[in-house]
């Protein structure tokens, strides 16, 4: 297939997957709304957020990279949302100091950093077991 089209193909793709992961992810959180308290201006929320979004896309280029299949990068992409899914409710249950969700509400930026950086980081590590 053509240079151009699938470089097309595959942006359209990574938004759609970005969005349902969005989706999800806004469904997981209970004490509040991501959106909203990004319009709010919750710095910690972002960071969490970002962290998401960039460590799908991490996913999605190490299958792009490893495959010229489009249903492998689809496939990839959802296992990469369910991953980043379970990272973060383990992130959540094995901090019993506190409430990662409850911080990330009231703002607090180290664990909106900390959460940046598991799904950053996860994504490597999941990115880098694609073949």
């Amino acid at each position: 297939m053509e240079p151009f089209l699938l470089t097309v193909m595959y942006f359209a793709l990574a938004i759609i997957i970005v969005l349902i992961g969005l989706v999800i992810f806004e469904a997981l959180t209970k004490q509040y709304k991501d959106w909203d308290e990004i319009l709010n201006g919750n710095k910690a929320v972002a960071l969490s957020i970002a962290g998401k979004i960039i460590g799908i896309c991490i996913i999605l280029a190490f299958s792009i990279y490893h495959s010229s299949q489009i249903l492998d990068t689809l496939i990839w992409g959802v296992t990469g949302i369910v991953l980043q899914m379970v990272a973060y409710l383990l992130f959540e249950a094995f901090t019993r100091k506190f409430s990662v969700e409850e911080q990330l509400k009231k703002g607090n930026l180290a664990v909106g950093i900390i959460t940046f950086a598991v799904s950053i980081g996860l994504a490597f590590v999941i990115g880098a077991s694609i073949t």
